[in-house]
């Protein structure tokens, strides 16, 4: 049962880092066409930053604690 829920965490992990990636090159897209609206880009790096965060747990949850 580990290894099914892993692996479902492992999934989630690919798509999320795949919408980061997407949106840092729309973001990167709208900033150098210099006609993008600003508050849009603002909403698209909050939301970026919010799927980052995703990652991060995600991945704190794959790899276990090491007491140093």
């Amino acid at each position: 049962m580990q290894r099914v829920n892993e692996r479902e965490l492992r999934e989630q992990l690919v798509k999320l880092r795949t919408e980061h990636r997407e949106l840092d090159e729309e973001i990167v897209r709208l900033e150098v066409s210099g006609t993008a609206d600003q508050l849009n880009i603002k909403r698209l790096k909050k939301k970026k930053l919010a799927i980052k965060d995703q990652i991060t747990v995600l991945e704190d949850q794959l790899l276990p604690d090491i007491i140093a």
